[in-house]
């Protein structure tokens, strides 16, 4: 684990990390700014601010700030530690085998996309069902949306992956992410009833990203291209080059693992059980994947 946060922001494929240390760094801020702005009492200063990042369960509130539909995804609870410790643990072990199979734009991409769902499932139900709206919820934060997001689309991707899980043992990943999805269902009408809706939210939109991705529709596209955009404004263009070479002729051959066999599945997967998704060849993740299309 220390060493995918060794030059975290140089790494290929290190999503994960890279927002693992953008939340944690968030964490530490708003956390030193509430002690302080408590010491000193000046509440209202760190009040303002926490406004501008949370999103609010108000529909008139949050028009006034559209941003908080996104920001509040990277925002903590500040008075303890357990709330961010989990959301950064479920990113870590299934981001990681996210970005092996499918990438860092993906993962990216969906990190927003459970985040929107998230939201738009706690502004929906706190201003339109009578059980919701007693509640009188005023904002929500955390990154939980964004998380159950990946740990469903994980688990709809490679159901039959183990984690071995301490003091229980191996347990397929289908069933980690089935738990949590229920115990969000269950906690729905508690204390933390707006928290645990966006969880569904952020769940739901998960498994339908990655059966449209099987499908061959990806979307998150847009946010990928919209991030990249943003990130081409601020590279140097390099000056205009013009060089000759041979007219070259490229011939592809069609890729040997494009077709997989029954029998050859059931042997990827046997091998998956016994030293986990890490011992695959590039072909054999390739297989599967294909496999996964179907």
């Amino acid at each position: 684990m220390f060493d995918d946060f060794k030059n975290a922001f140089q790494r290929h494929n290190n999503a994960h990390v890279q927002l693992i240390i953008i939340n944690i760094i968030v964490f530490v801020v708003m956390t030193m700014l509430y002690v302080f702005a408590r010491a000193l009492q000046y509440d209202t200063i760190f009040a303002f601010i926490y406004d501008q990042v949370a999103v609010p369960a108000s529909i008139a509130r949050f028009l006034q700030k559209p941003w908080t539909i996104i920001t509040y995804a990277f925002i903590h609870d500040f008075t303890g530690i357990w709330h961010i410790v989990f959301n950064m643990l479920g990113l870590y072990w299934f981001g990681k085998l996210f970005v092996e199979y499918l990438g860092s734009d993906k993962l990216i991409a969906l990190y927003v996309l459970g985040a929107l769902a998230g939201a738009v499932a706690y502004l929906l139900t706190h201003n339109t069902i009578p059980y919701f709206i007693q509640m009188n919820s005023s904002t929500m934060i955390g990154a939980s949306a964004a998380v159950y997001a990946i740990v469903v689309a994980t688990a709809t991707l490679l159901p039959d992956y183990t984690f071995f899980l301490m003091f229980i043992g191996p347990v397929k990943i289908k069933y980690i992410a089935a738990i949590y999805v229920f115990g969000s269902f269950l906690a729905s009408v508690g204390a933390n009833a707006g928290g645990n809706i966006a969880h569904l939210g952020g769940a739901l939109i998960g498994f339908v990203y990655l059966k449209q991705l099987q499908a061959g529709s990806n979307w998150g596209n847009w946010i990928t291209l919209t991030l990249q955009w943003f990130k081409n404004l601020f590279k140097a263009k390099p000056a205009v080059k013009i060089t000759y070479r041979k007219n070259e002729t490229y011939v592809s051959k069609p890729s040997k693992s494009s077709k997989v066999s029954q029998e050859e599945l059931d042997a990827i997967l046997d091998k998956i059980s016994d030293g986990g998704y890490e011992s695959l060849t590039k072909e054999e993740k390739e297989k599967l994947f294909n496999a996964s299309k179907k």
